[in-house]
Formats: structure tokens, C-alpha cells, sequence
């Protein structure tokens, strides 16, 4: 037995019952003081070794990152669930077979059971057309043939009619980041007044101006929605004949970002108007702000700069917002609602249990994360697997029936939740008291903890359960910030508090046209070439309006009704 779970005497209850055994034995009471503190000395190294466990195993979720946090149940099925009410029996024929066709199949060889076919998971598979929605469509026509004509076919008297949906073809080309196109103009001068007079460009090529608005869109795009750093860009413009030195690049990002300035500003005040407010942040570096910490005096300390990112549920639409500085995300989350509309209902505000993270001035409705509550367990389950098992079994049943709720209004999903899932979180409560209150679990270990943890905040955790829309975990917040970890990871950090605000207002656009399926590169390029349009009007350019196409007059009516 050289590992540690395969002790069979690590429970602290079967060590307390050992404790008590031994004061009842003939042995010295000097002996039994020696045993016992041996034995709690060893139920003390157990206990820290197990924090010590989950405690290593987030350091390396931190380091190399989680694939994923499925896991598969541990526990056998149990026997209602082997008996499927509409399942036959497999020893006795079905009841609509007769006794002698039953005998008579089961004389006869079994055949091999032929294999299911499966479906290909998300993201497998050959792509279809439909696949690739932003392709340039270009109608192609038979040059010999039309509908109406003989068939060629020398054997056929038949003849050609057009089919409803043509036949695509997708064909995929490549070039760099930014392409440039040299144009070589002829150049004459008069002999007498020396003149010069240049061949015109082509159409849409501007006398001034280097760059075309599609390559001030590929470097932000490159940037700050994959998370390509500057002097990547750089060293790929070079090796491929068209160079843009890195300080160039933020040049045009600040171009877009100035035009794009006035859509952020009215999505913050849209946001404010929001249901449901889901946010976290994580640690950013911005490097001006390291130097004003080191000119500090000695003993004075300045706040930590970190990155918030806020997904905001409107009524039609959803609404992303990064926000980076020394401030927490519960700080940058106030900013946004005090300037909420008056008379409108209170807000949901999603968050995990760190107090940093929620709203301080305004009112709102904390609705705790479920998946957060539930990673509590799953990182201290190699050491509690049977009472962890009982946790996480409760909330994967408790997914399963909000994955039945889509589609639902708030109100109806509140019902159903309350109908099905309320009796499996009661349960849950019940199974966490008595583990306290029957003494099964030490209160400090890694297992106590974790389970006071969801005692501590259960109000917080079953909000589904009594409030229409609210929502069973933040995840919306943690895949926004997942799009600024991976141009962290890259980037490393920001130079200024104006480079972090360029960066925040054009993630945080790139992100509300994904979440809204709004493909991100044809609608800035649209603002880029409508900036003046843009600027005066500015809720003709939102995102979902732009997706629809709607004139700029019903978009403005739209923004003042919101």
C-alpha cells in the first residue's frame, strides 16, 4: 500500500471509535496519550495533505489548463434504472411473439450485433456550404446549355429544366494579414510649365490615405480577436513581402477604436438598462502602472490592475463589456448601473462568492454560481470520492433538467425548476447538515470546507429556484474573459492606460457581435466605412441593427424606446 487512498483507516470517524477503543484496553494511560496524539497527528497530515492535493491540482489547471470538467459517475446504476418500464426482458420473448418463434430464434446462431452509426460530434465532419457564411458568392450559368434545351445526351429525348438550388462549390484561398497592391502611374510634365500630370487611380482607390479600411479591420481582428501579438503581425507582414512595423499597427487599431468609440459608449448605456449582469475579472499587467508602484514610498501600497468582463442579457440582445484598470470587477459593474433607467425592475447580478466582485452602491438580486460551488468538489474528489459523488451526482441531474427549460420563458422555466429541481436541492441540504450534524466530516478539512461553503451562500446558489431568470452559473462571464486570457497569454500586457482602453473597447465589440452572431470583421469594416454616418447616428450602426438592416430612422426610434 504505497499510496495514501489505499489506507482503508483514513476516516476520521473510524479513528475517533479506534481513540475511544484504546482508553478502554489494560495499557498504560501514558501509552494510550502516546496512541492518541499518534493517531491525530496522523489524522492532521491526512487532512493537509489533501488540501495540499487540490490545492496542487489547481496550480496545474492554472499552468496547463482543464480540458474539461466532465467526469463520469463512479457509481453503479442502480436497479430502477437497470429496469426500464418500456424495456422487454431479455430472458422472455416479447409479448407479441409467440413461444414458438421464440424457441426457434433461440436455437438459431446469434449473430454479431451490428454496430450503431454515430453522429459526428460538434466541430467533426466534413463542411458544407452552409458552413461558411461569409464566402463571396459568385452565380456561375452554363455557356452552351439552358433550360428548355434538348438533353445532350446522344441516347435522350428528354429535355433541360432549371433545378431549384444550385450545385456549390467552395473553394479556399489564402493571403496575409495585409495585402498591399502597388500601382505604378504614368507620370507626364509639361515642357514649358513643368507640370506634372499622374494616371488616375482606379475607382475606390483614394488619392490620400495608405490604408484601406478592410486592413485597419485584419490587424484589429488578428489582435484583439485572436489574440495576435503586434510583432507576430510584424514578422509574418515581412516574411510574406509587405511589412507594418508594430507601431504602425496600434496606429490603425486606435483609428478603428475612435470610430468604434461611440458604439461602445451607447452599448455601456444599453447595458445599464440590462436583466441579467453576469462578471468576473482576472490579473492583467499594464506596465505604466507597475512603474507608479515602484515610485510608491516605502510602505505604501497601490491596488492591483485586473480586467473585467461583464456579459449583460437585454431582452433581444446580449451585450459584452471589458473594462481593465485597478479597479474590481463588483467596482467597474456599478459604473455601469448607475446608469440604469429609473422604474425598471431589479437587476440579477451573477457572480462567484468573492466579495470584490459584487455591486456595492447599486441594488441588485446576487444569483451565486453553481459551477463554482460544484469545482469545490471536483478538485478534492480523488480524496472524497464517495461523498463528493453524492454532490456532484445532485447538480449534474440539477443541469440536466435547466438543459430541458431551453426554449421556456423565465417564468415558465422558474416553474419547471421548482417542480423538478427543488426537491433534489432540499435533498442535497438535508444529506450537508447531517454529514455536520451526525459528525461524519471534520468542519477544516478540504470535504468541510467545501460543504460549508455551499451552506454559507445557499441562498445565493438556489436562486434559480425563486427568482424568474435567473441563471444556474456565470459561465457567460468566464467565456468572455476566456477571449482576454488568450490575448493575455500572448500579449503578455499593456504598455498604458490608453493602450488597455483601445484594447477594451474593440474586444468588447468584437465579442457583443459573437454573442449576437453578427459576423465581427464585415461589421466593422462597415463602421470604418460609414464613420461620419456613425458618429452622427450611432444606434443605426449596433450591432443587431446592423445585422437586420434596418433603416437608421427605426433603429434611432428603437434606441430611445430602450
Amino acid at each position: 500500500m504505497d499510496k495514501l487512498d489505499d489506507i482503508p483507516t483514513t476516516d476520521p470517524a473510524q479513528i475517533e471509535q479506534l481513540i475511544e477503543r484504546l482508553k478502554q484496553t489494560n495499557l498504560e494511560q501514558h501509552e494510550v496519550t502516546l496512541l492518541e496524539r499518534l493517531l491525530r497527528t496522523f489524522l492532521s497530515l491526512v487532512s493537509l495533505l489533501q488540501e495540499k492535493r487540490a490545492s496542487i491540482k489547481r496550480l496545474k489547471q492554472m499552468i496547463f489548463g482543464s480540458k474539461t470538467e466532465k467526469r463520469k459517475s463512479r457509481r453503479k446504476p442502480d436497479a430502477e434504472s437497470q429496469t426500464d418500464p418500456g424495456a422487454s426482458d431479455p430472458q422472455s420473448p416479447p409479448p407479441e411473439q409467440s413461444t414458438t418463434e421464440s424457441s426457434a430464434s433461440a436455437e438459431a446462431p446469434e449473430s454479431p450485433p451490428q454496430p450503431k452509426e454515430k453522429d459526428s460530434p460538434p466541430g467533426h465532419g466534413r463542411k458544407g456550404a452552409k458552413d461558411y457564411p461569409g464566402a463571396k458568392v459568385i452565380q456561375l450559368f452554363h455557356t452552351k446549355l439552358q433550360a428548355g434545351d434538348r438533353c445532350p445526351n446522344p441516347d435522350c429525348r428528354g429535355c433541360l429544366h432549371r433545378l431549384k438550388k444550385p450545385s456549390p462549390k467552395i473553394y479556399l484561398t489564402g493571403h496575409p494579414v495585409v495585402s498591399a497592391t502597388r500601382y505604378d502611374r504614368e507620370v507626364l510634365r509639361c515642357t514649358q510649365c513643368e507640370a506634372y500630370f499622374r494616371a488616375e487611380l482606379p475607382e475606390g482607390v483614394p488619392e490620400k490615405g495608405k490604408y484601406d479600411p478592410t486592413a485597419d479591420v485584419a490587424i484589429v481582428m488578428f489582435k484583439y480577436g485572436a489574440g495576435m501579438p503586434f510583432y507576430r503581425q510584424a514578422r509574418l507582414q515581412e516574411s510574406c513581402g509587405v511589412s507594418v512595423a508594430e507601431s504602425v499597427q496600434f496606429e490603425r487599431c486606435e483609428v478603428v477604436a475612435d470610430v468604434v468609440l461611440v458604439v461602445y459608449k451607447l452599448l455601456r448605456r444599453l447595458g445599464a438598462d440590462g436583466r441579467v449582469f453576469h462578471s468576473d475579472d482576472t490579473t492583467v499587467v499594464i506596465l505604466a502602472c507597475v512603474r507608479e508602484d515602484k515610485a510608491l514610498e516605502q510602505g505604501e501600497k497601490n491596488r492591483a490592475t485586473y480586467t473585467t468582463g461583464m456579459v449583460i442579457s437585454c431582452e433581444r440582445w446580449m451585450i459584452a463589456l471589458y473594462e481593465s484598470g485597478r479597479r474590481h470587477s463588483g467596482e467597474n459593474l456599478d459604473r455601469v448601473i448607475e446608469k440604469r433607467s429609473e422604474g425598471l425592475e431589479t437587476p440579477i447580478q451573477v457572480g462567484d462568492a468573492a466579495s470584490a466582485n459584487w455591486s456595492r452602491k447599486s441594488e441588485t438580486i446576487e444569483s451565486k454560481c453553481v459551477a463554482h460551488g460544484r469545482r469545490k468538489f471536483t478538485e478534492i474528489e480523488e480524496s472524497f470520492p464517495v461523498e463528493c459523488e453524492e454532490v456532484l451526482l445532485a447538480l449534474a441531474k440539477v443541469y440536466g433538467i435547466d438543459a430541458e427549460t431551453k426554449g421556456m420563458s423565465a417564468a415558465e422555466r422558474l416553474a419547471h425548476h421548482q417542480t423538478h429541481s427543488q426537491p433534489i436541492m432540499e435533498g442535497l441540504r438535508e444529506w450537508i447538515e447531517a454529514q455536520f450534524r451526525e459528525r461524519r466530516v471534520e468542519p477544516n478539512s478540504a470535504l468541510g470546507k467545501s460543504l460549508q461553503y455551499w451552506l454559507n451562500h445557499w441562498e445565493g446558489l438556489t436562486r434559480f429556484l425563486s427568482v424568474a431568470g435567473a441563471p444556474l452559473d456565470n459561465n457567460l462571464a468566464e467565456q468572455a474573459l476566456k477571449r482576454f486570457v488568450l490575448f493575455r497569454k500572448n500579449s503578455l500586457f499593456y504598455k498604458t492606460p490608453h493602450g488597455a482602453g483601445v484594447g477594451d473597447i474593440l474586444m468588447s465589440v468584437i465579442e457583443t457581435c459573437r454573442l449576437n452572431d453578427v459576423n465581427a470583421w464585415e461589421y466593422l469594416e462597415t463602421l470604418m466605412r460609414n464613420a461620419d454616418r456613425v458618429r452622427e447616428n450611432p444606434s443605426a450602426f449596433l450591432p443587431w441593427n446592423y445585422a437586420r438592416g434596418e433603416p437608421a430612422e427605426a433603429a434611432e426610434a428603437e434606441a430611445r424606446a430602450a
